[in-house]
């Protein structure tokens, strides 16, 4: 489990390519992985990975065909740099908000505005996932736990704080950039029981009739 509170951003130094896998080795802070093993989790952009090796300040992982389906961590190249989270333990503080570590999408950024006191990034969503997006609801971008602002269909925006941008990589996204993106749990489960409780009584149409008018 994480919160959502990124610790700091790690560099990629190594990919080694495979078919339908790779293997990443990143450097990281050296006070930020003090008593981390193998096979230990670790969110890199909100995604959750396993620890393979571990030599000094440099940490391995494996990254399945699945995560690079679903992710963005299949474009990342050597010196890009992403959020890192260690996992909960019993008794930490929750900041942000519960998250996994499984992402259900990728989002595109489709614009950045800036001003002396304030940035503001707003997001397309693949539009089957665009139920779950609530004004001042949680959602997870590259591990970050947001609060969302502004709702358009399937576009939303956040706003951030400075801190945020000191501590992430969130202050370098530019359009077309695409992001991952973990939907609150809590939100999907409440969103999913209501549509299968409509759908039981008739007040809305199943998923496969729906797709098929």
């Amino acid at each position: 489990m994480f919160t959502g509170i990124v610790e700091g951003t790690a560099e990629i130094v190594e990919i080694i390519e495979r078919t339908a896998f790779r293997t990443h080795t990143l450097r990281f802070p050296r006070q930020s992985i003090q008593g981390l093993q193998p096979g230990a989790s670790i969110a890199h952009n909100g995604c959750c990975l396993t620890v393979t090796a571990i030599h000094d300040d440099l940490v391995t992982f494996d990254l399945m065909q699945e995560t690079l389906r679903v992710t963005n961590l299949g474009a990342l190249e050597r010196g890009d740099r992403v959020n890192f989270e260690r996992a909960a333990r019993f008794g930490d503080e929750i900041g942000g908000h519960q998250m996994s570590g499984h992402i259900i999408c990728t989002a595109e950024v489709i614009e950045v505005f800036r001003s002396d006191n304030n940035h503001q990034i707003r997001f397309l969503l693949p539009e089957e996932f665009s139920r779950y997006l609530f004004a001042k609801g949680y959602i997870g971008v590259d591990g970050i736990s947001l609060t969302i602002g502004r709702v358009s269909g399937a576009e939303f925006d956040v706003n951030l704080i400075p801190e945020t941008l000191a501590r992430t990589n969130i202050g370098g996204r530019r359009p077309g950039d695409r992001v991952n993106i973990e939907i609150d749990p809590q939100t999907q489960a409440i969103v999913e029981t209501v549509e299968r409780l409509l759908q039981s009584r008739g007040l809305i149409p199943l998923a496969s009739e729906a797709t098929d008018t």
